[in-house]
């Protein structure tokens, strides 16, 4: 388990981020590519995906494989294989933080599929590349922001880790190429035309409605929505008879002392990356 002192120091060795279902799953199977956050990201390198505690819906995880499957086609790929499931208080495996840049920035990027672009919905957009995901996940807690994983878990995770074949691999050419992870945001000068996925989205009523349904699958952790049942929260356990979860739920005055600060506050809308992130 990471501890508090692991968390927001800024001095990252082995850093890792927790992230709702099915975001998390869909960025370490390769399938989602952009991070998207309000924040512009601290490491460059290797980061840990972990999956919070809150057990997605259905309509969630539909809405975002929806998304997925109709950006894909923009770009031909017609051929997509979700995760068969969406574990949750899982480590579930890395990916590579090769640059981080700005919406605008992200728009006006040369030699990146078009579906990439029609990924950032957000002010700073992470991109990842090289996914690899652990042959068995296993369980842990998570915390807000980026932190370190603690060295015994890091230890076992880094020797269960397998390639994922991604629906279609991308490298971002961005930064300096003679110094690998060296893109920042606003480092970037974007092109003039940089309006190509705005108009594909206006042609097409289906992605313009898969884009709709994703952003309303995200507003369900909206600091507006969690003050409507602020007295209470759902919870995650795991039960010992039979391994079966169950979502129990306390009063938050009661759980602030037993649990993380991320299983209390949930991440603004802002912070879920409206579409991209968890």
């Amino acid at each position: 388990m990471a501890s508090n002192n692991n968390r927001g120091s800024g001095n990252y060795r082995n850093p890792c981020l927790t992230m709702h279902q099915p975001w998390a799953s869909l960025l370490v199977h390769g399938i989602k590519r952009i991070e998207g956050r309000s924040w512009p990201s601290p490491i460059t390198g290797r980061l840990w995906i972990h999956a919070a505690g809150k057990i997605p819906e259905e309509a969630t995880i539909k809405a975002m494989e929806d998304f997925y499957r109709e950006i894909y086609a923009v770009d031909g790929i017609t051929d997509i294989k979700f995760p068969t499931n969406y574990p949750t208080s899982r480590l579930l495996g890395c990916v590579e933080v090769v640059g981080c840049v700005t919406l605008e920035e992200l728009k006006g990027l040369e030699d990146i599929p078009e579906g990439v672009r029609l990924e950032g919905q957000t002010n700073f957009c992470w991109l990842c590349e090289q996914p690899q995901k652990l042959i068995v996940p296993f369980e842990m807690r998570g915390y807000q922001g980026v932190y370190n994983l603690e060295r015994k878990i890091y230890d076992s995770a880094i020797r269960g880790l397998a390639p994922v074949e991604a629906p279609l691999e991308i490298k971002f050419l961005v930064g300096n190429p003679q110094g690998h992870f060296s893109s920042k945001p606003r480092s970037i000068v974007a092109r003039a035309n940089s309006s190509a996925s705005s108009e594909i989205e206006k042609k097409s009523p289906t992605l313009a409605a898969a884009i709709s349904g994703a952003r309303l699958a995200a507003n369900q952790f909206s600091k507006k929505n969690q003050s409507q049942t602020h007295d209470h929260v759902p919870i995650s356990t795991r039960t010992r008879n039979g391994g079966g979860v169950q979502a129990l739920t306390y009063r938050k005055k009661e759980v602030q002392t037993l649990l993380p600060e991320s299983h209390v506050n949930l991440p603004c809308k802002s912070d879920v990356n409206g579409i991209n992130e968890g």
